[in-house]
């Protein structure tokens, strides 16, 4: 059984101080593709330290067994809940190995990269944007050592970790792919929560310690945000020791969004029937895997898969300024883009500007990371003012929403 670890008290007066708050956001600047693939790494399984935000922070890393250099794996970031620790999520506390990673561990067979990272005061307050920092930091630093799917990017956690996965989802979806919030709230901020982003949550009905109403109010961020039909999700009785699960009709293409109420308090693990909670036996774990795992990936699932990992291809160059370009999902009438601005030069850049010729039928509808504007069928795309600054071998990404049929243009990238 987990240990609840976070007392009424201290979470209700912590919600009062801090709904509403929005965190700083800090720029992604990680490569969109990994640098990681076909490179034999450094980075090894265990405890480990990173330099984030001006302070020593530390994380747990799951390496798979048997690891591929040239496969792209699934990274999965799974946070904390109050008065938890990263070890807690590593090892699965008292629940036992089966719930390592909230059971994803054992899910994924080896086919993710499982990062527990560590709050500070074992909490997610987000202060300045620190822990995004620190999300940032470690994605960067594992796509440069590992091979990673880049549109396989999850994040989940319970309490104050789901609260955390939320503040992920807000702030960096062109980076996250889906997360799935286990008894959350708007406790780590949310800068942002306009994008789509695949979005999972499960709360108890009788929650004593986040009510469900809040799990609710976070949950309806992205029914808008993936253009969901509204509705009231049936959620069940008082003493039936059951769940009901609904995925919400009407979302755009590739972007659900599930609810799942439980009968229960304030637990990551419930069972049916029971109205006590095991790791082992719960039905969680399975759910959040289920919701990951039907969203298709853009590289190969294993290396026997005929479909090649993507990577951006170059299309124009001028001075240090190099520019890629992927589809990240389509759907009917529509597509989502990414964008990379690589410094290939040997001094800093202070700023760049992305041209092309959009392609027949296409229209830009938005974009951010960037600022567009568009004259004579010619959108340009130019840095937001945190992300212009780009070190030498470091990248930069925007995205963009799209009417018409996904193609590639030919682009053109320019140091302003």
């Amino acid at each position: 059984m987990i240990a609840v670890g976070c007392a009424l008290a201290l979470v209700t007066a912590m919600l009062t101080g801090m709904l509403g708050a929005t965190a700083s956001a800090a720029p992604m600047t990680a490569a969109a593709t990994t640098a990681g693939c076909g490179k034999a790494p450094t980075l090894t399984g265990g405890t480990r330290t990173i330099r984030s935000g001006g302070q020593d922070r530390t994380y747990v890393l799951r390496v798979p067994d048997n690891y591929d250099r040239n496969r792209p794996y699934t990274l999965m970031f799974a946070f904390h809940w109050l008065n938890g620790t990263a070890g807690d999520v590593a090892t699965g506390g008292s629940a036992g190995s089966t719930w390592a990673y909230y059971g994803q561990q054992r899910l994924s067979d080896n086919s993710a990269i499982l990062v527990a990272p560590q709050g500070i005061d074992n909490g997610w307050a987000n202060t300045g944007g620190r822990d995004l920092t620190l999300v940032d930091d470690l994605t960067a630093l594992i796509e440069g050592d590992l091979c990673v799917d880049t549109s396989r990017l999850f994040a989940l956690g319970w309490s104050y970790g789901g609260a955390m996965s939320y503040a992920v989802a807000c702030a960096r979806p062109s980076v996250f792919r889906a997360v799935a919030v286990l008894s959350g709230a708007n406790l780590s901020g949310c800068s942002g929560g306009t994008q789509p982003v695949a979005y999972l949550g499960i709360h108890g009905t009788h929650d004593s310690v986040l009510d469900i109403s809040l799990g609710r109010g976070i949950r309806d961020t992205f029914v808008r945000a993936n253009g969901c039909t509204a509705q009231s999700p049936a959620e069940p009785a008082r003493g039936s020791l059951t769940h009901v699960a609904t995925s919400y009709g009407g979302c755009r293409a590739g972007y659900p969004v599930r609810w799942i109420a439980f009968d229960g308090d304030h637990a990551p693990d419930p069972v049916d029937g029971s109205t006590g909670t095991n790791g082992a036996r719960t039905w969680t774990g399975n759910e959040i895997w289920s919701f990951f795992s039907q969203l298709p990936g853009t590289a190969s699932p294993s290396p026997s898969s005929s479909s090649p990992a993507p990577s951006p291809s170059p299309s124009g160059q001028a001075g240090a300024c190099l520019v890629g370009y992927r589809v990240v999902n389509s759907w009917s009438g529509g597509f989502q883009a990414e964008v990379t601005v690589s410094n290939t030069g040997a001094a800093a850049i202070t700023g760049w500007r992305v041209s092309w010729a959009l392609p027949a039928g296409q229209s830009i509808s938005q974009v951010w990371n960037g600022s567009l504007s568009t004259a004579g069928g010619t959108a340009t795309v130019v840095n937001a003012a945190y992300n212009g600054s780009v070190a030498p071998g470091a990248s930069t990404t925007f995205g963009l929403l799209a009417a018409g049929t996904p193609a590639t243009p030919a682009l053109t990238c320019a140091v302003s």
